[in-house]
């Protein structure tokens, strides 16, 4: 037994996403609406370097301060592949390339209420070029390297909240002790 959708309209058409409003019935005949965030999707790179972590440290207005998080983006260049977003962001928000990307996992950081997805990758081998930050974030942002221990130490005391890092850091550690 499903819900089925009967109707769906557009809300709004924003700069990042849209919000769909979505008429839905129960198997039962019962009908109740939700609004749905319309997003692009994205992706995040967990960057290992010589055994340390690279995260980007960067202001998040939706909670009102700096987020340490792994570098990622929103893919809304057209046609572009998940593999050739994340290598655009490592060159936006760190100023570096990977040699090795390998795909860790798919996240739906919040399915109640959003279509996004991000694919998250696992880069290494990385080498510099030139740092090319886009909007007043990723400008103001601090690159931080980091240990994995200290970085395991930082999710224990709940100081790596961000959704996509969080996964990355499970699926990774899943992936290395197998």
């Amino acid at each position: 037994m499903t819900i089925s959708e009967v109707s769906r309209s557009r809300l709004l058409d924003g700069l990042a996403f849209g919000i769909d409003r979505v008429e839905l019935e129960t198997p039962e005949g019962s009908r109740f609406s939700r609004d749905v965030l319309i997003h692009p999707g994205g992706v995040g790179v967990l960057v290992e370097d010589d055994g340390d972590f690279v995260f980007i440290k960067q202001f998040r207005v939706a909670l009102g301060r700096n987020v340490l998080e792994i570098p990622a983006g929103k893919r809304d260049v057209p046609g572009e592949s998940p593999e050739e977003t994340a290598r655009r962001e490592l060159v936006e928000e760190l100023g570096v390339h990977v040699t090795r990307l390998e795909p860790l996992t798919i996240v739906a950081p919040s399915p109640g209420y959003t279509t996004e997805l991000i694919h998250v990758f696992w880069g290494r081998d990385i080498f510099s070029t030139q740092r090319c930050p886009v909007g007043a974030e990723e400008r103001l942002a601090e690159v931080v390297r980091m240990s994995q221990a200290e970085t395991f130490r930082l999710v224990d005391r709940g100081e790596i909240l961000d959704a996509k890092t969080l996964a990355a850091l499970g699926a990774w550690r899943r992936r290395t002790e197998n």
